[in-house]
């Protein structure tokens, strides 16, 4: 089971720290021992979330890194442009710092470091309490094991199982196994869908509990990551709805 624990993590949240934590799988943003963004090569990021749903053109979301990124300020330049709700792009960035904080806060054999001052040039949006965030990832792993108790499933190369032709999935199981061809990982299928990667970790487990994918006999090379203008589907639903009401708790609370 995935056990989402970060003593430094903790301690800087504390000592109400500022900078980025380092992490074998990611990284995680801290302002005012909150966190403020995350990011992980096995999750979709902020831009591909908004371009993946249409909700933003990819040449507007380059604007508006080359107009506001040098002074971290690219979320205020989306809504202060008219581009993107306010309410719309919280939700979406809520998404994808949830999303990268699982896999950056997953056990790892590597240095975690720490560099104070750090900022992401994509500026304050809402900040989340640390202890929410390592709540939140344990809660995932937990649902993760209930559904098929096998990790490997999650960063290896997954392929159809053989004689499933005739089971009957739903359109969203259809299109990851259209994907699942021996050479792709959950994180390429995610990216090439434009999902949300745990959302797509909950679709590989269950299909995998169902018989109908399992994990390439051999090891084979990862696919580039997809580029943004290739992405059509919108992300899931389920996670939006989970991030409101975890927003609503946390203006509770303020």
């Amino acid at each position: 089971m995935r056990t989402a624990v970060s003593p430094m993590l903790v301690r800087l949240a504390d000592e109400r720290a500022t900078g980025v934590l380092v992490r074998d799988h990611g990284a995680l943003y801290l302002a005012d021992g909150q966190i403020v963004h995350a990011e992980s090569p096995a999750a979709p990021g902020l831009d591909v979330l908004l371009t993946a749903s249409g909700r933003l053109r990819p040449e507007h979301w380059a604007d508006a890194v080359a107009q506001a990124g040098a002074r971290n300020e690219v979320a205020r330049f989306l809504v202060d442009s008219g581009q993107v709700a306010g309410g719309e792009l919280e939700i979406c960035h809520l998404g994808a710092l949830f999303d990268a904080a699982f896999f950056a806060l997953a056990p790892g054999s590597g240095p975690t470091r720490f560099r104070y001052g750090v900022a992401h040039w994509i500026g304050a949006v809402r900040p989340v309490p640390a202890q929410v965030v390592e709540r939140e990832a344990r809660r995932r792993g937990r649902l993760l094991d209930s559904l098929w108790p096998y990790p490997e499933m999650d960063t290896a190369p997954v392929e159809r199982s053989p004689h499933t032709t005739e089971l009957t999935v739903s359109p969203r199981q259809q299109a990851l196994l259209n994907l699942a061809d021996g050479v792709r990982t959950p994180a390429a299928i995610a990216r090439k869908l434009g999902r949300p990667a745990f959302n797509t970790l909950i679709e590989v487990r269950r299909l995998a509990a169902a018989g109908l994918i399992q994990i390439r006999a051999e090891p084979a090379e990862p696919t580039e990551p997809t580029a943004i203008s290739e992405i059509a589907e919108p992300p899931a639903m389920l996670d939006s709805a989970l991030l409101r009401r975890l927003r609503d708790a946390l203006e509770a609370s303020l």
